[in-house]
């Protein structure tokens, strides 16, 4: 099992940017691909951005690539993930997790098994 802290969120203007981190402790972080997924009042959580264990392959949601960049530091075990040009739909409980299993990109939440308490971002036009 892995625990996971997310930090960063807040309140930014349409138009400004976030940086959100995770980090993790307990299980082996650098072997595991992680994910960012948030959820929005009266909406499904969905997949927001997920990192392979090696940094070397990411994925997004149509609704935030070019604007939103996931990476990790494995020296850190802590995963980022910096949001540009934050629109009012953006606004949501972002939560990091980490895959069940090691290596492999997954996107679907139920892959994940650890999850982190969350934090608020919130874009005000």
């Amino acid at each position: 099992q892995v625990q996971l802290v997310e930090s960063g969120g807040g309140l930014v203007q349409a138009g400004g940017s976030l940086r959100l981190s995770c980090a993790a402790s307990g299980r082996t972080f650098s072997s595991y691909a992680m994910g960012w997924f948030r959820q929005a009042p009266g909406k499904e959580r969905e997949f927001v951005a997920a990192i392979s264990w090696n940094g070397y392959s990411t994925s997004y949601a149509d609704s935030v690539k070019g604007r939103f960049i996931i990476s990790r530091d494995n020296a850190k075990n802590t995963v980022y993930l910096q949001m540009n040009s934050l629109k009012p739909e953006d606004t949501a409980f972002y939560y990091c997790a980490a895959a069940l299993r090691p290596y492999g990109l997954p996107t679907d939440p139920a892959d994940f098994g650890s999850w982190g308490q969350g934090t608020q971002v919130t874009v005000s036009s």
